[in-house]
């Protein structure tokens, strides 16, 4: 049966994919550890290594820049691809700064408030106050940890822009988006599916950054008719 690799986004760790990973029981999958190397390709390449020769590949936020980048590292291995709360451009200026003062935070006053500060980028802003999924954020970053956190993070302020190698994807693409993603909203994601040819949109209602986690369902459903597909799918 067909394995799944799964790369989660900053700070985020096999737990982003729980619902996921339940849900996909029947088949091999592996997560893939982002947090060893400060670059993007460098990370590829780690995923790469330790991936089996053909998978399907799924990465949401910090995971679908690192998606992308085995797009064009080895395309050839890569059955499926699922780009969820994603961008393909490289990082802004402004982007860069307030990723530096994060990363001098932590370098300079501790780690323990920069989990808290980004929590609400990270959600629907109707789960700003939802306690239950905020402690699924905390504890994720807590065994990320902060040495991990600044590797993360200057891997993604040194990212490529992937839209010039988007159009050579030719395999079945699904692009998930949250609604009310602020950090990688909709437009972005109807950028990478209008160069990525036969790809599928959804945006997913009432969500944020983290879908995975905020709609399981919505996103397992999406997924299992991504896996399914041969060509062009729905995923409603």
């Amino acid at each position: 049966m067909e394995p799944i690799v799964l790369i989660p986004g900053l700070l985020c760790t096999e737990t982003l994919y729980a619902p996921q990973i339940s849900a996909f029981s029947d088949r091999p999958i592996l997560v893939a550890d982002h947090r060893q190397h400060n670059s993007i390709e460098a990370i590829a390449r780690s995923v790469l290594d330790k991936a089996p020769d053909a998978f399907a590949l799924a990465g949401l936020s910090m995971g679908g820049y690192v998606a992308m980048e085995i797009m064009r590292i080895a395309p050839q291995r890569v059955t499926r691809l699922a780009l969820m709360d994603t961008n393909a451009r490289a990082d802004t200026q402004e982007q860069t700064d307030r990723r530096q003062v994060l990363i001098r935070m932590t370098r300079e006053r501790g780690f323990d408030k920069v989990p808290h500060l980004l929590y609400p980028g990270f959600v629907h802003a109707n789960r700003a106050a939802d306690e239950n999924l905020k402690s699924v954020v905390l504890e994720m970053a807590e065994e990320t940890g902060p040495d991990a956190f600044i590797r993360q993070t200057e891997a993604i302020i040194g990212r490529l822009d992937s839209r010039p190698s988007l159009g050579d994807i030719t395999c079945p693409t699904l692009v998930l988006v949250g609604d009310g993603d602020t950090l990688t909203p909709p437009d972005l994601a109807r950028e990478m599916h209008e160069h990525i040819s036969g790809s599928e949109l959804m945006v997913v209602p009432d969500c944020g950054h983290l879908s995975t986690l905020e709609a399981p369902n919505a996103v397992t459903d999406a997924l299992k008719a991504w896996i399914g597909s041969t060509s062009q799918f729905s995923p409603r």
